[in-house]
This record gives structure tokens, sequence and C-alpha cells, in this order.
């Protein structure tokens, strides 16, 4: 019984350890990858690179927005990353919050 008892204890600590970290992996990709795409100043949106639009294209983004703070929003131009987000074909639908900021409809 204790050995069972210390088996489902480790298969718990290992699923908690792993719903924890769940998108960190993308968000440091999208940083290495799309990072000087989505950064401000909010002009000249310059088209992404195929690495980033790879990253965009299996990223986590309800995770990664989860985790949009204000002062995350002070580094990333949310309005660069919904240009790039369309560019590579993952656009965010109208209203779509990410942190505390609402993407508007397409262009």
């Amino acid at each position: 019984m204790a050995k069972l008892m210390c088996l489902c204890f480790i298969i718990l600590t290992i699923a908690v350890v792993v719903s924890a970290g769940g998108c960190d992996g993308d968000r440091q990709d999208m940083i290495r990858e799309c990072g000087k795409y989505q950064k401000f100043p909010a002009e000249p949106k310059l088209a992404p690179s195929d690495a980033c639009c790879a990253v965009w294209q299996k990223a986590n983004i309800p995770c990664l927005c989860a985790g949009v703070t204000k002062e995350k929003e002070k580094i990333w131009s949310m309005e660069k990353v919904g240009y790039v987000a369309n560019f590579c074909k993952k656009p965010f639908p109208h209203g779509y919050k990410c942190g505390s900021y609402t993407f508007p409809p397409l262009v």
C-alpha cells in the first residue's frame, strides 16, 4: 500500500510540474523567434520570419495571453502582436483579450 501511495504521489507531482510550465517553452520560443517583430515602437511593422510564424502556429495562445501583465504590455506592442498573428495566419478573433488588450476587428 505504501508503494502505491508513493507511486501516486510521484505521478501527481509530475503532473503538477508539467501543467505549471504549460507554455513556458512557447513563451521562450516566442521571445527568441518573434521578439523583434512584436516589441515597441508600434511602427514600423515588419513581416515576421518563417521561424516566427512556425512558433505562432504551434503556440498555446490562450496560455500565453493569460501570462500577459501590464508590465509586459509596456515591452510588447499588442498591435504588433496582432499584426504578426494575422501575417502568420493565426489571427486573434475580434474581441479576444490578451492581458488587458482587446483585439479589434481584422482590417
